[in-house]
């Protein structure tokens, strides 16, 4: 079983990715809205993969969230964002990224992501 943080700062969007990965029978360690809360939750609960809003509360983005999470983790991600411009996709490719999602989220293709 593989265990899942989700890093998403809107509340309904959080609880329908938690809820379709938990269907699937993933185990979510964590739901959590900004970039210091996910980089205590890779501390706390050492997930194997993490599912990333690009665009979160705080001073980080997504992808500066992962920069800082690299520095002790090599947790994969996968992002999640309605912004598919190439210079986020740039930086983005600096990080053990493992998929890119436009918003609204397939879940169906989030499922395939997080199995290949």
């Amino acid at each position: 079983m593989k265990n899942i943080l989700v890093v998403e700062d809107d509340y309904i969007l959080a609880l329908a990715q938690v809820r379709s990965l938990q269907k699937k029978g993933y185990n979510i360690v964590a739901s959590v809205p900004n970039g210091i809360a996910a980089i205590e939750a890779v501390k706390n609960h050492n997930p194997d993969l993490i599912v990333m809003d690009i665009r979160i509360d705080g001073d980080m983005d997504g992808i500066d969230t992962m920069l800082e999470i690299q520095k002790f983790s090599d947790v994969p991600v996968i992002y999640s964002t309605g912004n598919s411009e190439a210079a986020i996709m740039e930086r983005a490719k600096l990080t053990n990224m493992k998929g890119f999602l436009i918003k609204p989220i397939d879940y169906n293709q989030l499922h395939k992501m997080i199995e290949s």
